[in-house]
């Protein structure tokens, strides 16, 4: 895979998380400025689509047997078997599409997948960990959504306990205590980062 430095795309932007965080609606918020000059890099999965979720959109949806596949052929950047035979990976030529259009990636990833992306590309890439109030609220944001079962909301916690422990290996962190604020800050990182002047930006 080749590296990309042309102008202000070519940059990889990750936002990593425990699971209900906040990771995707800061995501969603930074893809509504298109001085950012972002593009959303879809993850692969090989689980089940939920709720309103389309193919192609919000994952690309493989099957276990095709995901495998991917993996032996070495066609992921990073992947990950979050619980059993519950896979997730960025496709290599999932960021080569973004970068031809001359693109910054924006990443929402977990935990594990942003720090490999980041060993990977150290100088590309700006890792940004954004930390829950609390794993009783995440809970709490969890049950809410009510897509999962209780058993699985009880894998996220113990999972996020672990996930809190990595945030010092991130670049930055953002404390999602306060939405609108979590966001702005998250947009200043993203245009200091790729360099855009006070003219440029729109918040």
């Amino acid at each position: 895979m080749q590296e990309n430095n042309t102008g202000k795309g070519g940059k990889l932007i990750i936002f990593s998380a425990p699971s209900g965080s906040g990771k995707t609606t800061i995501v969603k918020h930074l893809l509504k400025h298109p001085e950012l000059n972002l593009a959303f890099s879809i993850s692969a999965t090989s689980r089940e689509p939920r709720g309103e979720e389309k193919d192609g959109e919000h994952y690309y949806f493989l099957s276990l047997k095709e995901f495998k596949n991917h993996i032996k052929n070495e066609d992921f950047l990073e992947w990950e078997e979050v619980y059993r035979d519950n896979f997730y990976g960025t496709l290599k030529k999932e960021i080569e599409r973004i970068w031809a259009l001359g693109k910054n990636v924006i990443f929402d990833i977990d935990v594990a997948g942003g720090l490999r992306i980041k060993k990977k590309f150290p100088e590309e890439t700006l890792a940004v960990f954004v930390k829950p109030p609390s794993v009783d609220e995440l809970k709490i944001r969890l049950k809410k959504r009510k897509t999962e079962s209780e058993d699985k909301i009880n894998m996220r916690i113990a999972k996020a306990s672990i996930e809190l422990a990595t945030a010092p290996q991130f670049d930055e962190i953002i404390k999602n205590y306060d939405l609108a604020t979590a966001q702005r800050e998250a947009y200043d990182l993203v245009a200091d980062y790729i360099g855009l002047n006070k003219e440029e930006r729109t918040q």
